[in-house]
């Protein structure tokens, strides 16, 4: 009928390159529509609570118990990830490439500064969210913003923060060219959904006095089109799948909802139409038709920050795989095993019955007569008890799980049986671990290069002079410094060691101490350094910042020693009124006597002379 149904070109007015970045979009998503499919049923089992909300749910049994050793699996390699990830306050340290970035007050700012901004409550739940997804999708995207914290009221501003912070990028929202040579080279295309008002204050901050008057245009026909959508009470014809959005049954009900889909597009850009390249661009393009914005990327790297690491690479796709992906088939076949077992435990318990002939009816329970004919019978058909032995295959499956999973018993605080000698259980937990140790190694490699762009936005964005919180950790106190841009520009990098070499640390710590305790150790030392041996033990306990190693030290602190203990008796003689010229330094104890001091030798090896009078053996006020 005329006027129910009305074509979409009637009522919107699409942007060519927006339609072009929209259809790669959509290319790009198709290619990995299985991949999602993947990640789907992984969640499902993550979070089932029986094997109803599985593929499990296909079984013919009774039973629909779960066991969630994916869930397990999962939540510990999230506690230990964070663990070694972070295991301490300061885990960030300044490596530079000059010598005027290396001056100890430039270390110092950087480090400060990065260390503040690290301590921020959202960057953790932010590194949280990333590590959540390196092992649910065995993908992990980030990227950084520049976050202003600050309230105006009333003509004050309220003091907030003000600096970068790490922002997690879903791996649903996130397309790429998963056959480029690396995931830096390779342009990509990540989806958001805002609200209206947060689409208007977009607008005005892309806006200025030479654009205002087209992006006020622009905004008031995104809100027209919506208005359509709205009155209009026939069907919206479309032609492909151009204006499907994710999450909403029609274009017509993303037009109606207050939502408003963003796709903003990274990287070099060539329109084959247009015959157009353009280097490094930021594209960006509302309800997949409409352009709002098509800029220079402002990096000083040459690239979007946008960072990925995949938990287990592939050769010719940056997709990689996640440390669940290959075990959701053990975790069907353990609940399938479970649940088999679980109803043949109800056929031994109420078997099936088998009636013959006539036969009266019946309650099964104990005590029950049943009456039959005579040629009526009832038969109990009981199942193979054998069937029970599968509890061995069901420990079998989740201990191959956990070993595939890359997460070692000792992990989880579980001992592999045999007798172990003094180094051999530290051996053995760094040889079980390598395959964590290198996830983790991957892991420190992303947060590096986010990190490093979190600086780089600050030395882009900060304009004033910014007051930092730092802790000192010496004296348990906080001090504020005040840092500008030229303090935390420097050439190098930020890194973060606190568990870049926790494994080779400890191994380290381990061989010395076994060398040092072997009849090999009599033959060496004197080719041995000790205070190279201190800086080693200094750099890997972590204890520059202690101060507490510095070449023969000890013999200061005994001469020292020793000096305050010949002032104190001096000082305890005059006291007690002891006569002079004895010509040794005397003790007196508790009952009033006097006693000589421990003929010990002097911190640099003299020996102390004897004393020249007899002891004294009276008393205080008897002499």
């Amino acid at each position: 009928m005329v006027g129910k149904v009305i074509p979409l070109e009637n009522v919107l007015s699409p942007d060519l390159l927006a339609t072009r970045i929209t259809e790669k979009y959509i290319q790009w998503d198709t290619l990995r529509q299985v991949k999602k499919m993947d990640w789907e049923e992984i969640r499902r089992y993550v979070y089932a609570t029986n094997t109803t909300q599985t593929s499990n749910v296909v079984l013919p049994w009774k039973n629909k118990t779960t066991i969630p050793k994916l869930c397990q699996i999962r939540d510990n390699l999230f506690s230990n990830y964070t663990a070694t990830l972070f295991p301490k306050r300061k885990w960030l340290e300044w490596e530079a490439d000059t010598a005027d970035s290396n001056s100890m007050d430039k270390r110092d700012a950087i480090v400060n500064y990065m260390t503040w901004v690290v301590d921020q409550p959202f960057f953790k739940l932010e590194a949280e969210k990333l590590i959540q997804d390196y092992i649910d999708f065995g993908n992990c995207f980030a990227t950084v913003e520049w976050k202003d914290m600050r309230v105006e009221q009333k003509g004050k501003t309220q003091v907030g923060y003000v600096g970068p912070a790490l922002r997690r990028v879903s791996p649903l929202d996130i397309v790429f060219n998963p056959t480029a040579e690396n995931f830096v080279e390779s342009p990509k295309i990540i989806r958001s959904i805002i609200s209206l008002g947060e689409l208007k204050s977009l607008l005005e901050r892309m806006s200025n006095d030479e654009n205002q008057t087209e992006y006020e245009e622009l905004y008031k026909y995104l809100k027209e089109i919506r208005f359509h959508a709205q009155q209009f009470q026939g069907d919206w014809m479309q032609k492909d799948r151009l204006y499907e959005m994710d999450g909403f049954t029609s274009f017509r009900a993303y037009l109606q909802s207050d939502f408003v889909e963003v796709l903003t597009f990274y990287g070099d850009w060539y329109d084959p139409y247009e015959d157009t390249f353009e280097k490094n661009r930021v594209i960006t393009v509302v309800d997949r038709h409409k352009l709002i914005n098509n800029r220079p990327n402002d990096s000083f790297y040459g690239y979007p920050p946008i960072f990925h690491s995949p938990w287990r690479r592939k050769q010719d796709n940056l997709w990689g795989m996640g440390p669940l992906d290959n075990l959701v088939g053990m975790q069907y076949r353990m609940d399938h095993v479970e649940n088999m077992k679980a109803d043949i435990w109800d056929l031994v318990t109420y078997p099936v019955q088998k009636v013959k002939g006539f036969v009266e009816d019946y309650v099964w329970q104990p005590g029950e007569k049943i009456f039959v004919s005579d040629e009526g019978d009832v038969e109990l058909v009981v199942p193979d008890v054998n069937v029970f032995q599968s509890n061995m295959e069901i420990d079998k499956i989740a201990t191959n799980m956990e070993e595939m999973a890359g997460a070692p018993k000792e992990a989880m605080g579980i001992r592999s049986p045999g007798e172990k000698t003094k180094y051999e259980v530290q051996r053995l937990e760094n040889a079980s671990s390598r395959l964590y140790q290198n996830k983790i190694f991957q892991f420190s490699d992303f947060m590096d290069a986010a990190l490093n762009a979190m600086l780089e936005l600050a030395q882009r964005n900060l304009s004033a002079i910014t007051s930092i919180r730092v802790f000192n950790d010496d004296f348990q106190t906080t001090t504020f410094q005040t840092l500008t841009v030229d303090d935390i520009t420097g050439v190098g990098r930020i890194r973060a060691v606190g568990a870049r070499h926790f494994a080779e640390q400890a191994e380290m710590v381990q061989n010395l101490t076994a060398l040092t305790g072997s009849g090999l150790w009599a033959t060496v030392q004197p080719h041995f350094s000790g205070i190279t041996l201190a800086k080693i033990l200094e750099n890997i306990f972590d204890l520059k910042d202690f101060h507490v190693v510095t070449p023969y030290v000890q013999l200061a602190e005994q001469a020292d020693g020793q000096r305050f203990i010949q002032a104190m008796q001096e000082q305890l003689h005059q006291e007690a009124g002891t006569a002079t010229g004895m010509g040794e330094d005397y003790d007196v104890n508790q009952q009033g006597q006097f006693s000589p001091p421990p003929k010990s030798p002097s911190p640099l090896g003299l020996q102390r002379n004897p004393p020249q009078t007899a002891t004294p053996t009276g008393t205080l006020g008897t002499q």
